[in-house]
C-alpha cells in the first residue's frame, strides 16, 4: 500500500494520526498541496475530485476519503480500536465523529476557504460572507462540546478515538482560520491539552 499525503491539511493528517496510533507503517508519497500537486495528473488519475489523501493498494484499488480509509485499516488491524469495540460505543462513536465533521472541522474548513487571502485560487467562487458566517457555528460547536467534555476525558466516551481525531485537527485548523479558542471553554482546553501530548499527534 502506499498513501498520497497532503501533509498537515486537515483530511490527510486524520490518517496520519489514526496510523500512528494504530503504530502502522505505510509508504508515503507527500504532494505538495501550496503547489496544487493535489490537481496533478497523477492524483487526478486516482481521485478525480482532486483531494488527499488516497490510499493505494497493492492491487491498483484505490480509496478515497480519510474516515473510509481509516475503517479500512481498522478492518485490517482492529487494535487498538478506535472506531467501536460493541454495536453501542460504535454508534456513539459515528454520532460524534460525524458531528465533529459536520458541525466543527466543516465550519473552520468553511472560514479558511472562504476567507483566507491565499485560498482565492483554490475556492471558485470564494465566498467571504459564508466564510464570516461559519466562524461563529464553530465557536457554538466548541460551546456544546465544552458542556459534553465536563462528563468525560473524550469526545465519545472515555477513550481515544477516531472523534477525537477529528477533533484535534479541527482545532489545530483553527490559527490558519484565526479563529480563537474562547478562554473560557475550560473543558474543551483540558481535552485538546491531553490529546495534543499524545505522540501520533505531536509528531
Amino acid at each position: 500500500m502506499k498513501l498520497y499525503d497532503g501533509g498537515r491539511a486537515p483530511n490527510p493528517r486524520r490518517v496520519t494520526i489514526f496510523l500512528a496510533e494504530k503504530g502502522i507503517d505505510i509508504d508515503i508519497v507527500p504532494v505538495d498541496m501550496g503547489k496544487l500537486g493535489h490537481k496533478s495528473e497523477e492524483i487526478t488519475a486516482r481521485n478525480p475530485l482532486q483531494r488527499l489523501p488516497v490510499l493505494e493498494l497493492d492491487d491498483g484499488t484505490i480509496l478515497t476519503e480519510s474516515v473510509a480509509i481509516c475503517r479500512y485499516i481498522e478492518a485490517l488491524h482492529p487494535e487498538p480500536n478506535l472506531f467501536g469495540k460493541n454495536p453501542l460505543e460504535t454508534a456513539q462513536i459515528e454520532m460524534w465523529n460525524r458531528r465533529m465533521e459536520l458541525n466543527f472541522l466543516g465550519s473552520v474548513t468553511a472560514v479558511f476557504r472562504h476567507t483566507h487571502p491565499a485560498m482565492r485560487d483554490w475556492e471558485v467562487p470564494q465566498v467571504p460572507e459564508w466564510g464570516e458566517a461559519n466562524r461563529s457555528r464553530a465557536v457554538d460547536f466548541l460551546t456544546l462540546l465544552d458542556g459534553e467534555l465536563a462528563e468525560r476525558d473524550y469526545i465519545a466516551g472515555d477513550r481515544f478515538t477516531i472523534a477525537d481525531i477529528t477533533g484535534i485537527v479541527g482545532i489545530s485548523f483553527m490559527k490558519p482560520a484565526k479563529i480563537e479558542l474562547p478562554a473560557h471553554l475550560q473543558n474543551v482546553r483540558r481535552w485538546h491539552e491531553a490529546v495534543s501530548a499524545r505522540p501520533s499527534v505531536k509528531g
